[in-house]
């Protein structure tokens, strides 16, 4: 009986270190990401990497006049500008720094928010997996959210159709053409504007 028991208790011991010690590593797992301050790629903890702030940019949001009679919080994505404006409905909007779909890749419409994500996985659309392929770039099928997806921090995803409005983990792409058509704001940006909005929200791009 003794022995039984003393096997048993070792046993349990023996779990609760090595359960122990898996937490500690899952602890101490660290991410890229992206310094703005030294303009190179970091290593940090895990835990760390998921707040704020995260990124930076020369574009800074702000406050400016906006005429059009569009409901408060609607959002105008002016893809010329490589702007994007949320309506405050007293004659003014906030003003933030995107980057836009690139050359082939632009779209005009009239959508609405359908659905709000934190730390949104990312899944490649085929197409898109065959086209960077052909350059020789293998994408995964599916990317778990984190500092290192590529949606960054929170996702807007606009009605029934592929494109979002996102974080990135590139800030530097901010005030660029270089997407597959998405709208991207830094993550700090799109966070603020994610706490703002609804789904139902009016966007408009153009």
């Amino acid at each position: 009986m003794k022995k039984a028991l003393w096997i048993v208790l070792t046993g349990a011991l023996l779990f609760a270190g090595l359960a122990s010690a898996v937490f500690a590593e899952q602890q101490n797992v660290t991410v890229r990401q992206f310094d703005p301050a030294t303009g190179k790629w970091v290593r940090k903890e895990r835990k760390l990497a998921f707040k704020a702030p995260w990124s930076d940019s020369v574009i800074k949001p702000e406050i400016v006049p906006f005429s059009e009679k569009l409901p408060a919080g609607s959002i105008v994505v002016d893809t010329a500008q490589r702007r994007l404006f949320h309506v405050r409905g007293d004659g003014t909007a906030m003003r933030y720094g995107i980057g836009v779909g690139r050359e082939g890749f632009e779209w005009r419409g009239r959508e609405k928010i359908s659905r709000k994500a934190e730390w949104p996985s990312w899944r490649p659309p085929a197409e898109m997996i065959r086209r960077e392929a052909a350059q020789g770039r293998i994408l995964p099928t599916v990317m778990e959210g984190g500092p290192e997806n590529p949606l960054g921090a929170r996702a807007l995803y606009l009605g029934s159709t592929l494109f979002r409005i996102h974080g990135t983990n590139q800030p530097w792409t901010i005030g660029k053409a270089v997407s597959s058509g998405c709208i991207r704001m830094i993550n700090d940006d799109i966070v603020s504007l994610y706490n703002q909005v609804r789904v139902g929200t009016i966007v408009v791009v153009r």
